[in-house]
């Protein structure tokens, strides 16, 4: 149910029947990207430590981050004050230093924030929300710096300890101040308040408040992806710690010519299962930027469209697998050298063999022509290992899902698996490279309906084979030598196949893939690989 209010953006709500028989609403809840959503700036003292969990802190609560300022980012003084008043931002977090040591440095932040003297983004008529989460020790001197000019807001310290993240409070404040001071100037906010049973949620925000609950309930890692037009945003929950990133420059229209420039052509060629000239494909992602609203006319526009998808995808992804990193020392014994490049060296906590369930959303992925082809760009992209369940968000009802865990986690729960989901199959795709023409996995079962699976697929292969929605598997998968399942290389595994309007796809091409324009037979690999 879309609102009646004069939100810009997307705003969006549900309704239901009441149990007592009456026709009407028992309760409205909304989510709202009005104005762009919101758009922040964070500091911190060290670029790699507490500007980076200011950060996640700021991407975990549904922000696009135009900047970050650290003590040791290279600037100048005067240039990042020239870079806060160029910019803008609808919000401020400042962040720096551990509870107890040194306040300096924050307070220097502090006082480049003041000498800027930020304008408010949306309306004169208030002060630029900024947010304190750092050291406890210079609140008093920050609010000395900052009190008299902005809207100054302190929370807990985000690196109460240099082996601690602690990003709820800030994200908590962040939501807050969103909806008090940016979204009260959206044109219809105070009415729409008025109409909602549950605080308004920004999308983002929203998104991974079901991503979370999901992976929680489950207790299962997970990633999801929405892939829009301008940019490509990240969710994921690892080991119980949920991460987003915001690609703002990786997007299917407004932003494509970004993935090109990014990606490069070489990279979205090698998906084309065609031959065409460099300034031919530059032409045709040059009109799709002009004219962003148009959907692909012909097969080749489509077949292209959806290679830049799997290139927006893959670069997204990495840049997120670079970003939801554990904090380098913890419960080590750590020289000071150490303890300033933890997160800088941190490994990575995306575990593409634990990875249980990835969910697609966006046009590309919800509204391509065949939900295989959806399936086949999540795993080009992607690269899932093991056994990993595929699915795409059908109608874009994750955020609504995400207010409504809020009110009554079982109902969003429950929705999202039954009517939100669209399952496609399960993927089975080993790690390592084997021999062309040998045999690479070898899966045998029998399926809840009865039916037997038998399968021996040789190297280098991407195919499809019939396991219907609902229907499971339990299987026995034998993966050849060298070639790693989970459990090693050569060891076989024991995994849970489930079906879906796709089927079973099996991978075999091997991970990390390697893919190449010039490869001499690319173009009838890609299309054997079809998977229709």
């Amino acid at each position: 149910m879309e609102s009646a209010s004069s939100l810009e953006g997307d705003v969006k709500g549900a309704s239901s029947v009441d149990g007592g028989g009456k026709i009407g609403c028992d309760i409205y809840i909304s989510t709202s990207s009005a104005g762009g959503g919101l758009q922040m700036m964070v500091t911190g003292v060290v670029k790699s430590m507490t500007a980076e969990s200011a950060e996640r802190a700021a991407l975990g609560a549904g922000a696009i981050v135009m900047d970050v300022l650290a003590s040791n980012d290279g600037r100048l003084a005067y240039q990042k004050i020239e870079r806060i008043r160029h910019l803008r931002p609808g919000m401020i977090l400042l962040s720096g230093g551990v509870d107890g040591g040194t306040t300096k440095h924050v307070v220097e932040l502090a006082e480049l924030i003041a000498a800027a003297r930020p304008r408010p983004r949306l309306g004169i008529g208030y002060k630029l929300p900024v947010i304190y989460a750092g050291n406890k020790d210079a609140k008093k001197e920050v609010d000395n710096s900052l009190g008299e000019l902005v809207s100054l807001q302190a929370v807990d310290n985000i690196r109460p300890v240099l082996e601690l993240e602690n990003l709820g409070p800030a994200r908590d404040k962040i939501h807050d101040l969103f909806m008090e001071h940016v979204m009260a100037q959206a044109p219809g906010y105070r009415k729409l308040m008025e109409w909602t049973d549950a605080p308004i949620m920004p999308t983002p925000g929203a998104v991974g408040a079901i991503m979370e609950t999901i992976a929680r309930r489950n207790g299962i890692d997970l990633v999801g992806v929405d892939i829009g037009g301008a940019t490509t945003d990240i969710f994921s929950v690892f080991g119980g710690v949920f991460n987003r990133t915001v690609s703002a420059n990786l997007g299917m229209s407004y932003s494509v010519s970004n993935v090109l420039a990014e990606a490069g052509f070489d990279n979205i060629m090698r998906w084309v299962p065609f031959d065409t000239s460099e300034d031919e494909l530059r032409d045709r992602i040059g009109n799709k930027m002009i004219r962003p609203t148009t959907i692909p006319q012909t097969t080749e526009d489509l077949l292209i469209e959806q290679a830049i998808a799997r290139e927006a995808l893959r670069l997204a992804f990495v840049q997120h697998k670079s970003f939801a990193v554990g904090l380098k020392g913890v419960q080590q014994e750590r020289s000071i050298s150490d303890a300033f490049e933890q997160t800088a060296t941190g490994e990575t906590l995306v575990d593409m063999m634990s990875l249980s369930l990835l969910v697609g959303s966006g046009g590309a992925l919800s509204h391509a022509p065949l939900r295989s082809q959806a399936a086949h760009m999540m795993i080009d992209g992607f690269q899932p290992e093991g056994v990993t369940r595929l699915a795409v968000d059908s109608i874009f009802m994750m955020p609504q899902l995400g207010v409504l865990a809020t009110v009554h986690e079982q109902a969003a729960t429950e929705v999202f698996e039954k009517d939100c989901l669209i399952h496609l199959g399960s993927c089975v795709a080993h790690v390592g490279h084997g021999r062309s023409g040998r045999e690479a996995i070898h899966i045998t079962g029998r399926s809840d309906r009865d039916r037997e699976i038998d399968l021996s697929v040789k190297f280098g292969e991407l195919i499809l084979t019939p396991l219907e929605l609902g229907e499971t598997v339990r299987a026995h998968i034998q993966p050849a030598r060298g070639l790693d399942m989970g459990e090693g290389p050569g060891k076989p595994v024991e995994r849970v196949l489930y079906g879906g309007v796709v089927g079973l796809v099996i991978d075999t091409r091997g991970r990390p893939l390697d893919l190449r324009r010039d490869a001499p037979n690319r173009v009838e690999m890609l299309n054997r690989w079809r998977l229709e």
